[in-house]
């Protein structure tokens, strides 16, 4: 692994030789990792390729289904089923245990979402999406219907109870990745387009407080603010320029890990959850951390 390094801060969390093992390649635009803890299963999707894949350590890797319908980011909820932002459905679906694929919003005020972006779920059971409209308009993954009904990209929630979609965010320049800090008191969304990383205080009623910027990416190589992660001592991982950017919580950066190719997202797992899958356009990495990520 070919490191960055801005602080001595870095080598608490990666070592010098780490390994970086390719796992998968040829791919055509590679996203969404998430870990299957129960199973022991790294998921991910070919956007453009339209293929949901999974991998077992030691075995390989298999198609889920295909086509998906684009799917981009995925997540999985509190009792184990897969979601995943329908980019050019603009659905959030969920893959029940039946084998089933359940819509559970697909609207906001009877307005069709533009398309799904990345995705995750708050220890509550709500659900929280960004809403960009790339699917709307990039070559290779354009939806069916590609008219924009809504004048917002934001992020929106889905209450526990899966009745009510509110609009969190509405001020978006073009969001996609979005996490939350370990103890949920924060909640980071970055910007794709204007390539930094805003922080909201969250209120125990599912509310976010003011914007505040947390992180401007740097680097002038190839690589833009997409996949987001957290590790448990808050530290935020972000795609950006020449790989992934590791920055603490105070908003410094700390280092970015050379990835090689475009970076799309990552996820921590295997059973310490210090495993950490980066994918890219073309491919998946892994790499051994030594603070575990936050578990889903």
């Amino acid at each position: 692994m070919h490191t960055d390094r801005k602080s001595t801060a870095l080598s608490r969390i990666i070592d010098d030789d780490a390994p970086l093992d390719q796992i998968a390649q040829g791919l055509s635009f590679g996203e969404g990792p998430v870990w299957d803890r129960r199973n022991g299963y790294l998921y991910w999707v070919e956007i453009i390729g339209n293929t949901l894949w999974r991998y077992k350590p030691g075995i390989g890797r298999e198609v889920v289904m295909k086509p998906t319908g684009h799917i981009n980011g995925l997540t999985f909820d509190k009792e184990g089923r897969l979601l995943a932002a329908g980019w050019c459905t603009r659905k959030i679906l969920r893959f029940e245990h039946d084998g089933s694929i359940s819509t559970i919003a697909e609207k906001w005020r009877n307005i069709k979402f533009n398309s799904p972006n990345d995705i995750v779920m708050h220890s509550d059971g709500s659900i929280y999406w960004t809403d960009s409209a790339g699917g709307l308009v990039i070559p290779g993954m354009v939806a069916e219907d590609v008219q924009r009904y809504l004048d917002v990209q934001g992020v929106f929630r889905l209450s526990p109870d899966g009745k009510d979609v509110s609009l969190l965010v509405d001020d978006c320049n073009y969001p996609n990745g979005l996490v939350f800090s370990p103890d949920e008191k924060t909640f980071y969304v970055n910007e794709t387009r204007l390539g930094l990383i805003r922080a909201f205080d969250f209120n125990s009623d599912g509310t976010v407080g003011p914007a505040r910027i947390f992180y401007t990416l740097v680097g002038s190589e190839g690589g833009v603010a997409d996949g987001m992660k957290v590790d448990i001592e808050g530290n935020v991982y972000c795609t950006g320029p020449g790989g992934v950017h590791i920055i603490s919580p105070q908003g410094e950066l700390l280092g970015r890990l050379r990835i090689p190719g475009h970076c799309t997202n990552m996820a921590f797992g295997e059973e310490d959850w210090c495993t950490l899958f980066v994918t890219t356009f073309n491919s998946v990495y892994r790499t051994r951390v030594k603070i575990p990520g936050v578990a889903v």
